[in-house]
């Protein structure tokens, strides 16, 4: 159990005596709960804190190969809608591939979608990305990825992917895989696109430990 308790008459996220500074993004000294609170999972309650609860919207990325296969490419869209889902803003390299389909998913699902394109021209970036941002930097815009991102999501790739996810690790940034993407250490492995969703849902929100049940 998340022990994650939202009141939405009071807006308020709680977790023990603890509640969530949508703005701040982390855990502060809570009053006592209200009697309205009920227990919701991560996913609902970024899904609210995202929609309702005044969340500075920070992206998550995700990072994976021009050249995909159709497994990753579909893994990868179901993670973009998933993202959208929540209310979080998509992040992507803004190429082909895995990022295209990402940037697809999310926006056919009323998702915001990100590109740090690679090159000096906005437009050559692909058409999923509602906010291109030319770099001109070439591959070391994977450094700006892994900065700015607040989790990272790889879906399959070599090492183009891999070299994000390091910076991630190194940057203190959680970082998932999926469809077989590079393996480093620390990175959380999620069996599908749905697993993945959870455990970044949890990782965003930064739950802090409760102690023990009496």
């Amino acid at each position: 159990m998340s022990g994650l308790m939202l009141c939405r008459e009071a807006k308020r996220l709680y977790c023990g005596a603890l509640r969530f500074d949508a703005w701040g993004r982390k855990w502060v000294p809570a009053e006592p709960l209200p009697a309205e609170a009920r227990p919701v999972t991560p996913r609902e309650a970024l899904t609210w804190l995202s929609r309702d609860g005044g969340l500075r919207a920070v992206p998550i990325a995700v990072i994976g190969p021009r050249e995909a296969s159709a497994r990753q490419l579909d893994a990868a869209a179901r993670v973009g809608r998933g993202l959208a889902a929540l209310g979080v803003p998509l992040l992507t390299g803004g190429k082909g591939g895995v990022m295209e389909a990402a940037s697809r998913g999310a926006r056919e699902a009323g998702g915001l979608t990100i590109g740090f394109i690679p090159d000096e021209d906005w437009r050559l970036g692909n058409d999923h990305v509602a906010i291109p941002l030319a770099t001109g930097i070439g591959p070391a815009r994977n450094i700006l990825i892994a900065r700015s991102a607040e989790a990272l999501i790889a879906v399959g790739g070599e090492y183009g992917t891999l070299s994000e996810m390091a910076f991630g690790m190194q940057f203190g940034k959680p970082v998932f895989s999926l469809c077989d993407a590079p393996g480093v250490r620390g990175v959380v492995a999620c069996a599908d696109p749905e697993e993945c969703i959870e455990k970044v849902s949890a990782a965003v929100l930064r739950l802090p430990s409760l102690p023990p049940a009496e």
